[in-house]
């Protein structure tokens, strides 16, 4: 079959990819470069254990002193409270121990895999240097202040999560430049990283043209169809390109997309920042989660990154910078050794569901249509078995996943 492929992100190019290896030709249909929108700018974890939803219990209590916090993990632009209210009330729903219980175990099945999925890709890519497994590090001040995070570090050692409890000089032992600021510590030896996401997005991408795929830099304007079935693709330019199905992983902006195929889903952009300092002067060996800043930071091949916060805003407001540097000032507390200079800023979005998982499966009311988009915060962890699933069901194959908690109606009629 002809596919379609609705975006150039990490999504859309794994989907390629394992298309490819059961025949199938693709194109890419995207005005953007591959790796260039959220995929280019994330924190770059690979981590089986990052499966706790972003509204965990009792959030709600703590959402009016965000809102008073300019430079808190969570803002809302004021024009767009009402915009994005619905949603948020729909969101908070879910911030209970049922529903987050329910919604790990889901996503622990979707991100266990995540280097079984990538390693053929890579290897056929010749870039298995972008993945790197060697584990993450979970950080408090101290013992004491992680006990306020107990709960869902034990609800993933329940779902099979290993996490290793280390005090503050085995700590050091890993990673030396934690002293000062941190005293525990949990490490996750299963999870990993990339040192470039765009870079290894482009690898999959890549490979996948060299395969035979094309790229059309258009943007996607509506659909041809006959019955429940999709012909072709109407692009901005007003030219089409007859495909036999199509593949929806266009992140932030698939909600649009999917509307015009009759199923309206509650997709919001989480907008979210980095600041990635170019010659920091510290050295980390892997991924670190701050917990109580709210941070993760990674070490990359262009410098050591900072990411995190939340801003609802939409698609279409300028980015506030200012939340960028607010990383920044956050970080050289944390690192107070850390050269702060050079270093860039970025704002993405990020393609997110009230519940905190992926849509992955066909369009309701459409025979050969496919979704699989918002991803959240872990894109790159579930992007590879997000491709490899869509192509099972392609082919008609059993899933490899339970796919049921991700199905693309389960939120059922919305206004």
């Amino acid at each position: 079959m002809h596919i379609g492929i609705i975006g150039t992100g990490i999504v859309g190019a794994a989907t390629a990819a394992w298309l490819q290896r059961d025949g199938h030709s693709v194109t890419f249909i995207d005005p953007k470069e591959a790796g260039e929108a959220c995929s280019f700018g994330n924190a770059g974890s690979l981590s089986p254990s990052a499966v706790l939803p972003v509204a965990m219990p009792g959030m709600w209590k703590r959402v009016p002193k965000w809102l008073l916090d300019p430079d808190g993990p969570l803002v809302i632009r004021s024009h767009y409270l009402p915009t994005v209210l619905p949603w948020l009330m729909r969101f908070l729903r879910h911030a209970n121990e049922r529903e987050v219980t329910r919604i790990a175990t889901a996503m622990r099945g979707l991100l266990a895999p995540v280097f079984d999925a990538y390693t053929p890709l890579l290897q056929r890519a010749n870039a298995m240097s972008l993945m790197r497994q060697n584990g993450c590090l979970y950080v408090y001040s101290s013992r004491e202040a992680a006990q306020k995070w107990s709960w869902g570090a034990n609800l993933r050692r329940s779902l099979g999560v290993e996490m290793q409890e280390l005090d503050a000089e085995a700590l050091f032992e890993l990673e030396p430049d934690l002293r000062g600021s941190f005293g525990f510590g949990q490490f996750a030896p299963d999870n990993g990283s990339t040192p470039d996401p765009s870079a290894l997005v482009k690898a999959i991408y890549g490979q996948a043209m060299k395969d035979g795929a094309d790229h059309i830099r258009a943007r996607v304007t509506g659909f041809r169809k006959t019955g429940s079935r999709v012909d072709a693709l109407c692009l901005d330019d007003g030219h089409e390109v007859a495909v036999d199905a199509v593949v929806i992983a266009a992140g932030a902006w698939s909600g649009q997309l999917t509307r015009m195929l009759g199923t309206k889903v509650p997709l919001e952009s989480q907008r979210g920042y980095h600041v990635t300092v170019t010659d920091p002067g510290i050295t980390l060996n892997r991924n670190v989660m701050a917990v109580e800043q709210n941070i993760m930071v990674n070490p990359m091949s262009m410098g050591l990154r900072l990411a995190g916060t939340v801003e609802l805003a939409g698609l279409k407001a300028a980015p506030n910078y200012a939340r960028a540097e607010s990383l920044l000032t956050v970080g050289r507390t944390m690192f107070p050794r850390m050269r702060p200079d050079p270093h860039t800023v970025w704002m993405g979005h990020r393609p997110c569901m009230p519940d905190s998982m992926p849509v992955i499966g066909r369009a309701p009311k459409v025979e050969n249509a496919w979704l699989g988009f918002g991803h959240g915060h872990v894109g790159m962890c579930g992007g590879a078995t997000t491709g490899r699933e869509l192509a099972n069901l392609i082919a008609g194959r059993a899933a490899e996943v339970d796919l049921a908690p991700f199905v693309p109606d389960r939120f059922g009629l919305l206004p």
